[in-house]
């Protein structure tokens, strides 16, 4: 647990000031087709202090977490603050005050010590173990055990100081087969919890009814036909709604993508997407339950406060950090986030969602003559225009309102808001999904999720 080198210095703080100490610890274990491949164990910690002076910072940060490495990196970030005002000579005024925030906010959870690396290992080689025994022809198969946790304290001149400790843990399974010409295809499936490692997974038949699931999409995508090219009525799985909302809809309205000329600019209370979509990047609550990776304050000490994007097919605003918020003339709900102590704050997603709906899933489905079922996305890319194009790892035909043959690997694209005009069904039933990493300029754990769409979208063929 970091000790509190941080508070005795908030008497030297001269202008907005932020002082983070952080340690992140992952621990790792990847296991292929039976043989430990990966055995890793990483720690980076450290302290950063960032100055805000007349529209510029000063950033500096250190490996060592002492009293007098914290005094060493506040007087070097304060130095750069003054010398970045004075040659930029941007003139701006300091940063609006956080007013009415809490003292400190502090931890939700207790902190636990870490577990033996031993955990992981056993646990990969038992669920690799148990993956071989059960699911015949397969061609290979990758299992990785990973935990990564992640401790903050946080002082800062005005705002909430903060002491915040995030554990999730995770396992990844791949599994490939061969089609009959000898073609690999592969599925990949996530496990994640918040919490300690052995909390979560400490038997490999408790996952046995998703791993059934993913091998049944697999012996189903070895068999698949090519998906027909065009403009097609589709169904979109929660996760890859999720992604898609995330990717394509999420970053265009961050405030410094605006402020760089996303399409999101001039959208501002416009429609956007069909009334029957609301979008939300909520902070630690959602829909009456906590949000899988809760966030009660972010890197620059503001309380953090649900965001809402889009409502009713609307844009209605951005997520910002205190200086686009003071930009744009609104109140920050504490979406700045740094992943490491060497980072700084950037504008980031927290917990993104499209809202549940009226309609039934097995609805969806069967209003849909000649369609796709379009179920998990790979890789893929979206810009600040919103055009996206990603593959699609997993999907169905719907023929008469019945989920058909799989269908090989094809790609979707489109823009955004455009598709998102095109949704006409929702589900009134949502997922979460919490593996995987954003990648906007440094790593950062977001959840993202949603219910089932209905729309119509541009998909790939042979």
């Amino acid at each position: 647990m970091l000790k509190d080198y941080l508070s005795a210095n908030k008497a030297n703080f001269t202008d907005h000031t932020e002082l983070r100490a952080q340690v992140n610890t992952n621990n790792r274990v990847v296991m292929l087709a039976g043989n430990m491949v990966g055995n890793t164990q990483s720690e980076k910690s450290g302290v950063s202090a960032r100055v805000y002076r007349g529209g510029t910072y000063g950033f500096a940060g250190g490996a060592e977490y002492t009293p007098e490495s914290v005094k060493s990196v506040l007087k070097a970030a304060t130095e750069n603050a003054v010398f970045m005002d004075a040659n930029i000579k941007k003139g701006e005024p300091p940063l609006p005050k956080i007013e009415n925030a809490p003292e400190k906010i502090g931890l939700k959870s207790p902190i636990f010590e870490d577990i033996p690396q031993s955990v992981l290992i056993d646990y990969a080689r038992s669920l690799d173990e148990f993956i071989a025994k059960k699911y015949k022809n397969l061609a290979s198969r990758t299992i990785v055990a990973d935990a990564l946790y992640i401790e903050k304290l946080l002082a800062v001149s005005d705002g909430a100081d903060s002491h915040f400790f995030q554990p999730r843990s995770m396992v990844y399974a791949w599994l490939t087969a061969e089609t009959s010409d000898g073609v690999p295809v592969e599925l990949f499936k996530g496990f994640s919890h918040v919490g300690r490692f052995d909390e979560f997974f400490k038997n490999p038949k408790d996952l046995e009814q998703q791993l059934d699931e993913l091998y049944k999409n697999l012996m189903d995508k070895r068999d698949g036909v090519y998906a027909n090219a065009g403009l097609r009525t589709c169904v979109l799985h929660p996760d890859l709604a999720g992604m898609l909302s995330h990717e394509a809809v999420g970053h265009t309205v961050e405030a410094d993508m605006v402020l760089g000329g996303s399409v999101a600019g001039p959208a501002l209370g416009k429609q956007v997407a069909s009334e029957m979509i609301s979008m939300t990047d909520f902070a630690h609550t959602a829909f009456g339950k906590p949000c899988p990776l809760p966030i009660y304050v972010d890197d620059e000490g503001t309380p953090a406060e649900d965001a809402v994007l889009i409502e009713n097919g609307i844009l209605k605003g951005y997520m910002h950090n205190r200086e686009s918020a003071r930009h744009f003339g609104v109140k920050p709900q504490g979406n700045a986030r740094a992943f490491e102590f060497s980072d700084e704050p950037l504008i980031r997603m927290r917990n993104t969602v499209i809202h549940p709906g009226k309609d039934k899933f097995d609805d969806l489905i069967a209003s849909v003559d000649d369609g796709y079922f379009l179920v998990k996305t790979g890789n893929g890319q979206a810009d600040s225009t919103g055009e996206f194009m990603f593959s699609v790892d997993l999907g169905y035909e719907i023929k008469n309102g019945k989920l058909g043959k799989a269908i090989r690997e094809t790609t979707i694209s489109g823009v955004a808001f455009e598709m998102l005009k095109t949704v006409d069904m929702i589900s009134d039933d949502m997922a979460w999904e919490i593996s995987g990493f954003c990648g906007k300029k440094q790593a950062m754990t977001t959840s993202m999720g949603g219910p089932a769409l209905r729309c119509k979208m541009n998909i790939g063929g042979r």
